[in-house]
């Protein structure tokens, strides 16, 4: 990453939210590109919360490709879907899995009817989500890969913002560009970074270190690193049987490192 990336996204300026108390308990799981593992880490993010003792909801804010409830085995009654459709309060379309301890509010899989929402209408599903907040100890918020104007506006809450990036080059550049875009919609950003399917902590901190040393350069401002998460084939296995990590294989080493994650984000600030 010599060459500073290019960002794709056309600009904007989504209204921001001041950090108040009940959106600093909002976490939203972002990536640059598709492929990193963003929708598992949010699921296995949120089931780690809540194995701590958290109250929390998931949000399937991918309204393109929605499938938390794919990947947790759900057939919720309500969805996104239902609830744009009839004008109904957010809350309605609030699952409780029973099995995971969490809420999960649902995307409508399949469809990708809801990737053609006008702007007005994402930030008021923004805004649903902020007024559920205050209900729970955490919120994490599953974002489409990308760096359009649906991202921007469900990453603006005022919350924790996590890029999950890998070591592939097209991740780390898609990243970049993430970070770019995002850091210029508020003054004080709170951007990290979670290097996944990483081959070991070393290597992690590596891929890490190469998104740092661009951001330091072109943007003068690093995003801390918030977690590394090792490569695990059990992570596979348990999204083939639809079957949270931490339910099939909870000793697993991605599991671990998904709870230190956890860890660091129930830290009082």
């Amino acid at each position: 990453m010599s060459n500073e990336p290019i960002a794709s996204a056309q600009p904007f300026a989504p209204s921001l939210v001041q950090r108040r108390p009940e959106v600093k308990r909002i976490t939203a799981v972002a990536s640059g590109k598709g492929g990193v593992g963003k929708t598992w880490l949010a699921i296995t993010l949120a089931h780690a919360l809540a194995r701590a003792g958290q109250k929390v909801l998931l949000f399937d804010g991918d309204l393109g490709l929605a499938n938390v409830d794919i990947q947790l085995g759900l057939m919720p009654e309500q969805d996104l879907g239902a609830v744009i459709a009839t004008g109904t309060d957010l809350g309605a379309a609030v699952t409780a899995v029973a099995t995971t301890g969490f809420d999960v509010v649902a995307g409508k899989s399949g469809s990708g009817a809801l990737s053609s929402l006008t702007r007005q209408e994402v930030s008021l599903l923004r805004q649903g989500v902020i007024d559920l907040a205050p209900r729970y100890d955490q919120v994490v918020i599953d974002i489409g890969a990308g760096i359009d104007t649906t991202q921007l506006i469900l990453a603006s809450t005022g919350g924790r913002v996590l890029v999950v990036v890998t070591d592939e080059p097209t991740s780390l550049t898609d990243a970049y560009a993430f970070i770019k875009v995002a850091a210029k919609l508020s003054p004080r950003p709170d951007l990290r970074v979670v290097v996944n399917m990483a081959s070991s902590k070393t290597e992690g901190e590596r891929t890490y270190a190469t998104l740092k040393r661009a951001c330091e350069n072109f943007l003068k401002f690093s995003p801390p690193l918030a977690g590394i998460v090792r490569r695990d084939l059990k992570v596979k296995d348990a999204i083939r049987y639809q079957t949270p990590l931490l339910t099939r294989h909870p000793n697993a080493d991605a599991a671990a490192d998904v709870e230190a994650l956890a860890t660091v984000l129930m830290r009082p600030e």
